[in-house]
């Protein structure tokens, strides 16, 4: 396979660019030598972290996808046709023998060309509902990709049909992670339990509030480790208190011992945040982000990991900080209650990923499925 390209396609998001690159170094791992191109999104935060795995990236024009009857509708017509074009121009140009969709509204233009190319493809869905690109995408894949066993009842009968449950791959790295050395890293006093606050790679103004108004009832009881987000955080109100409390902005290589060590996490209901957590044995409590910007796809995560044990969801009126509070006590104050939460995430991110419980790290979960999948399409061909 030294020739074979496989192209990959996603991104507007985190969520939609490193659950396919966690794919691109499953394969990677499974002894594949053939080379990646990603055809993403104009936007240069997309390119830096697609480049930064070493990936060749070519940006296409992407115009948004909405439901709604919008005048910016009309511009963003032009620009998907145009995207079309230019993915045609480089599937053409890079002939690869496979095309691996992500999601977002990017990923459209080159499934599309793909499809008319004949270059098979598949689409994977990292929330519980599936989004309007997953849902064009699908027509044409050989295989819909999915995180949630449900997902596949909310697409018509003809898609369902070919709706496969993996999981939402995470990054590899994170089996690496080791305990500790995040509380090392955070300086945890030792035995005290490490609650890990995740706004997403953007960060969240209502969660930062929320922390600064519960971290002194957690003060002596939990050491709290806080992602603020780079636009959000502010060195006087995020000072760091020593055997109590750490915040930065975006952490690195460090989160996955940070993960390692944590005991709950608290944060929004991407599913990013789900899986990674879920992954990691993590009990989560979770905030989804709610309002006319969304389309409601974290309350339907929060209320998914909920319903199989691994989370408490608390949705608007309820996410107030003396709730919150109330949530994290019932998993401080309860041990066997954490485990069983801690049980559920690591039940539910091994049944997704088709992986046994003593090797879930080395066969690198949802990822390594899905390469699997990848590389038994490209063997029939």
């Amino acid at each position: 396979m030294s020739r074979t390209v496989i192209a990959f396609t996603g991104g507007g998001t985190g969520g939609h660019i490193y659950p396919g690159l966690a794919v691109i170094q499953a394969l990677k791992a499974r002894g594949f030598s053939g080379s990646f191109v990603w055809i993403g999104s104009e936007k240069e935060m997309d390119r830096k972290i697609v480049e930064g795995e070493g990936i060749e990236y070519r940006p296409i024009p992407s115009g948004k996808l909405r439901r709604s009857l919008s005048l910016e509708n009309i511009a963003d017509a032009f620009r998907v046709i145009a995207g079309y074009s230019a993915a045609l121009r480089i599937l053409k140009e890079i002939r690869p023998a496979f095309l691996f969709s992500k999601g977002g509204y990017v990923s459209v233009p080159p499934c599309r060309a793909a499809a008319s190319l004949g270059i098979p493809y598949f689409t994977h869905e990292s929330d519980f509902s599936p989004g309007l690109a997953t849902r064009l995408n699908a027509s044409k894949a050989e295989a819909v990709l999915v995180s949630w066993d449900k997902t596949a009842s909310l697409l018509p009968k003809r898609l369902a049909q070919k709706c496969v449950t993996v999981g939402n791959p995470v990054r590899p790295e994170l089996f690496l992670g080791r305990a500790e050395a995040g509380r090392a890293f955070l300086s945890v006093p030792e035995s005290m339990p490490l609650v890990v606050v995740l706004g997403g790679s953007q960060g969240s103004k209502q969660l930062n509030d929320i922390v600064a108004a519960i971290l002194p009832a957690l003060e002596g009881r939990a050491f709290v480790f806080h992602q603020t987000g780079s636009s959000l955080f502010d060195p006087e109100l995020h000072r760091s208190r020593p055997g109590a409390y750490m915040a930065l902005p975006y952490l690195g290589k460090e989160m996955r011992d940070v993960l390692a060590a944590g005991d709950i996490a608290l944060g929004r209901a991407g599913a990013g945040t789900v899986w990674e957590c879920s992954i990691m044995g993590l009990p989560m409590v979770l905030i989804p982000l709610m309002g006319s910007g969304t389309r409601g796809d974290q309350v339907e995560n929060a209320r998914a990991a909920q319903e199989v044990g691994a989370a408490i969801s608390l949705e608007g009126d309820e996410a107030q900080p003396e709730k919150v509070l109330a949530a994290l006590n019932r998993l401080l104050e309860n041990p066997y209650e954490r485990a069983k939460a801690k049980a559920a995430c690591l039940a539910l991110a091994r049944a997704k990923a088709s992986a046994k419980a003593s090797d879930i790290g080395s066969e690198m979960g949802s990822a390594g499925a899905v390469a699997d999948m990848i590389l038994s399409r490209l063997a029939s061909a």
